[in-house]
């Protein structure tokens, strides 16, 4: 293929994994993914994790894998990441009671581009099939996730032990961001293990609700589950409750976020000085949270408080009902209410009682493990991220780069060539950022099978033509969490700039991941453009207690902005109401 029609990250493909997809992807992923990224976390970290997952449930062996002792399994196309499809589903082939087309329901966006399975004679295995039957067994009886809490406190003292970076060697810097990758192929190794079993308690949750005739009492039992990503939104609130019950600190506020830090400090009173060393915590506690917290580049909390700072004014503005431990608490009720009135109609039954009870408690265990994983990995990152941003901060200040971000445009190869030659480099980085700012003005492809795109395949963003939904319009996507809701439509794509979006709000998103939590906080609801069964979006909607649609498609150019609308939560619906 012409060089000029891909970037020169792009993967190729193999015949043994021929199809990948942004289902799942969009979450973690959803913008184009910097080379040193790419190289550090998906090749050194990530993908070789993966592969040890597979292999300890017992879904593959080593050999199965290509290129084995340094597997693609994230691969890359118009500079975009992708979830391995052909690989999942064979998951779904050699897995008990289950099939490839599960799996996809289970972990991807249900879409008409998504191609059939196609089987092929090494997908049966007897051997595998008898492996991943003892750990369905293991998932369903489980009671703990012990590595979990080892990877947690791994990651806390990582953070703990940081030294003191702006004194460290330029070498120092490097070296300790690439030990960072042997720390994150542990914790995301757990957070695959965990995640590939996630669905099995869900699955049959579903199947129950179903038989009883109320599917939507399936996606209501999995709420207050109390995950990690949500302990961030209560830290907010707190700030934000502080924050509005002192003058001096709301003024601050009042006057924008973007210079929210200086004022309080140059205010010096007793409450600023207060509420600065409850942010100052709160950074150290949770500033590894981000948008597009997996890549390198992006910058977390820690390096970038405006982003936290503008979800705290919105809280500061929120009334005291919307706290998330207020709407925590009403969504337990309505879970421990639907449990209890699904054990008193299935009383009778012995053998569906006991599946019901073993099925709640693994997928309220796996389901919270997959946040506390993913927390723990985007820790681990962020260790490494610190480390870059000093390094970047530094060719910033010696005239190497113009922007620290600039960094992440070289490989990890070519790190240090860049320590030793770095006037050798600087053209180079500068073409590709000018190439890499293309990418985010084209939509990736959804599918990737057998052939790889190029650029000129991928739709430009701004060439997109949606037609808004009128008055009356209903919008099919999937229940994700369960009431009904109206609001005002705010279209928001970026959260880093939520500007717009008011306490009781129905928040429009093309994709979350935890760095959205807090402007779910005060939004009345949620819908997102994609998301399957078990999406970030789906978890947190229901751990805060307020109604999510996912998967749709287009609604973030499809819904208009300022609309009234309806969401249904447990029909998976979209009303437009007036356009007010």
């Amino acid at each position: 293929m012409n060089a000029d029609n891909t970037w020169f990250c792009d993967s190729d493909l193999e015949d043994r994994f021929p199809a990948w997809t942004r289902g799942n992807a969009a979450d973690v992923f959803p913008d184009p993914f910097s080379p040193l990224g790419q190289w550090l976390v998906l090749r050194e970290g990530m993908a070789p994790a993966l592969r040890n997952a597979y292999i300890t449930i017992g879904a593959l062996d080593y050999d199965e894998f290509v290129e084995p002792y340094r597997p693609d399994l994230f691969k890359i196309f118009g500079g975009y990441p992708y979830n391995p499809l052909t690989l999942t589903r064979i998951l779904g082939a050699r897995m008990p009671g289950a099939s490839p087309e599960m799996i996809d329901q289970a972990f991807f966006d249900e879409r008409d581009e998504v191609p059939p399975y196609e089987h092929a004679d090494w997908h049966d295995s007897d051997v595998h099939e008898a492996r991943l039957g003892a750990s369905l067994g293991w998932a369903m009886s489980a009671t703990e996730l012990p590595d979990l809490d080892e990877d947690r406190e791994l990651a806390r003292q990582l953070r703990e032990s940081r030294p003191d970076l702006s004194t460290a060697r330029d070498a120092a810097l490097i070296a300790r961001a690439r030990a960072m990758m042997g720390h994150l192929q542990q914790v995301f190794e757990s957070a695959m293990t965990v995640s590939s079993l996630s669905a099995l308690g869900t699955g049959a949750i579903a199947a129950i609700c179903d038989a009883l005739g109320d599917p939507t009492m399936g996606i209501r039992l999995l709420a207050g589950i109390e995950v990690d990503s949500a302990a961030p939104s209560h830290a907010m609130w707190d700030l934000g409750r502080a924050a509005a019950a002192s003058p001096s600190v709301s003024a601050a506020f009042e006057a924008g976020p973007d210079e929210v830090l200086d004022r309080l400090r140059a205010d010096g009173g007793a409450d600023t000085t207060t509420w600065l060393a409850d942010f100052d915590k709160f950074l150290h506690d949770h500033g590894f949270r981000g948008q597009n917290e997996y890549d390198l580049r992006a910058p977390s909390w820690e390096l970038r408080p405006r982003i936290a700072l503008a979800a705290i004014d919105l809280m500061r503005r929120s009334d005291e009902s919307q706290a998330p431990k207020v709407r925590a608490e009403a969504s337990v009720a309505e879970r421990d209410r639907i449990a209890a009135d699904i054990r008193a109609k299935i009383a009778g039954d012995a053998e569906t009682a006991g599946t019901f009870e073993a099925a709640l408690q693994s997928a309220q265990l796996f389901l919270a493990g997959r946040e506390r994983a993913k927390t723990n990995t985007v820790r681990v990152i962020n260790e490494a991220r610190v480390a870059l941003y000093e390094y970047g901060r530094r060719l910033v200040e010696r005239g190497v780069i113009d922007d620290v971000q600039k960094l992440f445009m070289v490989t990890d190869t070519e790190l240090d060539k860049l320590r030793h030659h770095p006037e050798t480099m600087t053209d180079l980085i500068d073409q590709r950022w000018a190439q890499y700012q293309k990418l985010f003005e084209v939509e990736p492809v959804f599918v990737v099978n057998k052939v790889v795109p190029g650029l000129d395949e991928m739709t430009r963003r701004d060439a997109k033509s949606v037609s808004a939904a009128g008055v009356g319009a209903v919008l099919q996507g999937s229940a994700g969490s369960g009431g009904t809701a109206t609001g005002r439509a705010r279209i928001i794509r970026d959260a880093a700039d939520p500007m717009g979006l008011e306490p009781g709000d129905v928040l429009i998103a093309p994709q979350t991941d935890p760095s959205w939590v807090p402007l779910m906080v005060p939004a009345a609801a949620v819908v997102v453009n994609v998301g399957a069964q078990g999406s970030h979006a789906m978890i947190v909607s229901r751990e805060l207690g307020i109604p999510c649609v996912v998967s749709v498609a287009n609604g973030t150019d499809i819904i208009p902005d300022g609309a009234m609308v309806t969401v249904d939560g447990n029909a998976g619906t979209v009303t437009i109401d007036s356009l007010d």
